[in-house]
């Protein structure tokens, strides 16, 4: 039988310096096998080489020491993780390329992504993009998680831990300074507080640094870091089979940002006097601050902000009861969402105001018991979720937008746009209720077979009432009916949907585990809430106001082997996922768009092999390597948004049928067929690799050591639209980081660290211009950054 001690793959090299006991049957030293991990993806502790299933690790001496300060990073370190960020609300983290559509956020839908912080789901993507604060162990679990998890999640779930209060008094302490004004600091102290029954634990941090972007119309420095957090938790031990944890936490951010730079234009199927050159030439010869984004300058016009207050408590109950564990999780989260954003991406006033200031709640209760026995092993568990979102929101013209968005003598008169206003009254309820268990049923020592079921309920009730007046109390005329129109509609979901999953693994021997799954899944339905598409009539189209559930087969086979005496960790997995009813963003037809909408695509396939290795060949070094292949596609999606290049035009009809690319100029069909082609955010390649060395050392009396390390990434060429475009693919590129330092006395460790260390400029994505003038703009990758950290446990 497999043995919960068996050494585990910290994947990403995620070994602190500890070791593991030797083997008394071999030769081989303690220092030279890799740590054992202890992980609880499946709701129990137990060592992650014995969980038939894809599942990553990093500890905290690698979270800290590669400068991982939140969810947004790990996407360097773990080639199936992909995170894109305009701003926190629009924050996407996907595993495998699946999870959340491609580009701006939607309230009406799920994450197929779960977030998870000491078994609280956290529904927001926006969590993505706060510090970690305190975190004992980061688990990334890729595929359907819906029969051990309290939320569904068809994707994958990211599992955090944080360290939790102790009876034995503990501190640390952590500062970081680098270049760009950069200053972290991190502190938490813990201990007891009434004898062995109660201890608590308080951890805070603060992270700053100069915006790597300067506007040169404001004279400031943009998309700046500026992010303040802190986490209580008492700790009450009542007896020796109960426990209760209150667990606190508030973080704000309050940084100057988030903006994007010039990038390039291309043609598209507007009339030539209204694409991009014609318009900046009429706006009285508009040049940009540089035609070099990497220049990183821009001139944005509109006040930029993005400030958010994240928080909630949370109790968590563990009972020992009978032969099993009782587990309570009760939570409650908040979110507000204070922005301001420059959406035109120029230095004109075209889309003078454009901000969705929003406000989020949510409560969670589960219940969960869990039994390891010597013939079966279980979890069961029920699950509740409720969930309110308010946004109220405005967008308003200013004097050049009847320029940049009418046509004929209209876009001559600046009155007719100038001051034209939308304000949206926004709302969301959405509750979800579930039952879910998984079954663990040891045939033999070494031959198991794992069900799993799940009964989800999900309705979500949404408002969109979008009031539009044009400053002069007159009726609204065609024209500006065709950029900001009055829309009122209350979509409804409702559906109650049975998945579930069947894994079979077998122990080939005491260090090697084979497995297979398939699973069927159901991503939860939604509702539109960020505004139809019009009729004729300027009418909302509320046959699209609903959005149907994902439906998934998922097939994988995975393999986990500890090789040469366990000096060796290999794991290699393969995976197969067919998604109907593939929850898209598509981009309506009328120039003043901002956000899609959603809608489903009939079939996407995302299919590939990943490889996870970490070996110590001596005792000194540590490497390993992670490497992801996934092949994707739209299988179907024969009514998908165009892409740019051939928007703009005339709308299809039945003399003119939607076409491939090469349509004549100034025809531009309704939709295009994409069957076939790239899903957005995805590489099919991806790569993370590095190394450790430490050399041990004595000086001045005390024992330590120095020590070098590098951490690459590399990811191959990915479509960063939702339908592939000719310019928007972003070209593939690989990052450099190194960190080198000393760990002596009690506790101490200092090191220098420097992040894309040979200053590679790349775009993280592009996004493009509403009206289809044919502007690209840029999210850009940071710069060469350094810094000095020196850090202290006690």
């Amino acid at each position: 039988m497999r043995r919960l001690s068996l050494l585990a793959l910290i994947v990403a090299g995620g070994a602190s310096t500890a070791h593991a006991d030797a083997n008394p049957d071999t030769n081989v030293s303690a220092d030279s096998q890799i740590e054992s991990v202890t992980v609880t993806a499946r709701r129990r502790e137990e060592a992650v080489q014995d969980v038939p299933l894809a599942v990553s690790v990093l500890n905290a001496d690698k979270i800290e020491s590669t400068g991982t300060i939140n969810v947004g990073r790990l996407s360097q370190l773990q080639p199936s993780v992909q995170f894109y960020s305009s701003n926190p609300r629009n924050s996407s983290v996907n595993i495998r390329g699946l999870g959340t559509p491609f580009g701006l956020t939607n309230d009406g839908i799920e994450p197929g992504v779960g977030i998870y912080i000491d078994q609280v789901y956290y529904n927001r993507n926006a969590t993505a993009t706060f510090d970690f604060l305190d975190v004992e162990q980061v688990e990334i679990l890729r595929g359907p998680q819906g029969t051990l998890y309290g939320k569904n999640t068809t994707a994958g779930a990211v599992n955090i831990t944080t360290r939790k209060p102790t009876f034995t008094p503990e501190a640390r302490i952590e500062l970081t300074r680098g270049n760009y004004d950069y200053t972290q600091s991190k502190a938490s102290v813990s201990g007891p507080l009434i004898g062995d029954k109660l201890a608590g634990r308080l951890s805070t941090s603060y992270t700053s640094r100069e915006g790597t972007i300067y506007n040169v119309t404001t004279g400031q420095h943009i998309n700046e870091l500026d992010n303040l957090g802190v986490k209580g938790q008492l700790l009450w031990q009542a007896s020796n089979g109960f426990k209760v944890t209150f667990s606190a936490d508030y973080t704000e951010q309050d940084p100057l940002g988030y903006g994007q730079v010039w990038a390039k234009t291309g043609s598209t199927q507007r009339a030539p006097a209204r694409q991009y050159a014609a318009l900046a030439a009429a706006s009285n010869n508009y040049q940009p601050p540089s035609f070099n984004p990497f220049d990183r300058l821009t001139d944005l016009d509109s006040e930029l902000s993005a400030t958010q207050q994240f928080g909630g408590a949370s109790v968590l109950a563990e009972w020992k009861i009978g032969p099993g564990l009782l587990t309570s999780v009760t939570a409650y989260r908040k979110w507000d969402w204070g922005p301001s954003n420059d959406r035109d991406f120029v230095g004109l006033p075209i889309t003078t105001i454009s901000e969705n200031p929003s406000k989020q709640r949510q409560y969670s209760q589960e219940l969960r018991y869990s039994v390891a026995g010597e013939k079966i092993d279980y979890v069961a568990g029920v699950y509740g979720f409720y969930q309110t979102v308010d946004t109220n929101g405005v967008q308003e013209q200013g004097p050049l937008a009847s320029r940049w968005l009418l046509s004929g003598a209209n876009a001559n008169n600046p009155d007719i746009l100038n001051g034209l206003r939308s304000e949206n009254d926004i709302g969301l309820k959405n509750t979800s209720v579930a039952a879910f268990g998984q079954l663990t049923w040891h045939i033999t020592d070494d031959l198991r077979l794992q069900p799993g079921l799940r009964v989800n309920y999900d309705k979500k009730e949404g408002k969109y009432i979008a009031t539009v007046t044009n400053g002069t109390n007159t009726a609204l005329t065609a024209a500006q009916l065709g950029v900001l129109a009055p829309q009122s509609y209350r979509p409804v979901f409702d559906d109650t949907n049975v998945s579930g999953d069947f894994t079979v693994s077998y122990d080939v021997s005491d260090d090697v585990l084979a497995y297979v799954t398939y699973a069927r899944s159901f991503k939860s339905g939604g509702i539109n809430l960020s505004g139809l598409p019009l009729d004729a009539n300027n009418q909302p189209i509320t046959a699209v106001e609903t959005v149907e559930p994902e439906s998934t087969n998922h097939y994988e086979a995975g393999l986990k082997t500890q090789l040469f005496s366990r000096s060796v960790t290999l794991n290699l997995s393969a995976f197969w996922t067919d998604i109907s009813d593939y929850q898209a963003t598509v981009t309506n037809s009328q120039a003043n768009v901002i956000r899609g909408y959603l809608a489903n695509a009939d079939k996407v396939r995302v299919r590939g092999v990943e490889l996870e290795l970490n070996t110590r060949p001596i005792d000194s070094l540590l490497l390993y390597a992670n490497g992801s292949y996934t092949d994707h596609e739209y299988v179907k999606f024969p009514d998908a948004p165009c892409p740019p290049e051939l928007s703009g035009g005339q709308a299809a009809s039945a003399a003119n049928p939607p076409s491939a690319p090469g349509t004549p100029n100034g025809f531009s069909p309704a939709s295009c067929d994409i069957s076939g082609q790239w899903l957005p955010g995805i590489s099919k390649v991806a790569l993370s690799y590095g190394l450790e060395y430490e050399l041990p050392i004595s000086a001045l009396g005390e024992d330590g050591g120095v020590y070098f390390a590098y951490d690459g990434s590399y990811r191959s060429r990915f479509s960063s639209n939702p339908s592939r475009s000719i310019y928007t693919d972003i070209g593939g590129y690989g990052q450099s980081n190194f960190r080198a330092g000393a760990r002596f006395g009690t506790g101490w460790n200092v090191y220098g660290w420097v992040r894309n260390a040979f200053a590679k400029d790349y775009p993280e994505f592009y996004s493009t211009q509403s009206g289809s003038t044919g502007l690209v703009v840029a999210q850009l990758g940071d710069p060469r950054t350094y810094g000095l950290t020196v850090n202290k446990q006690f």
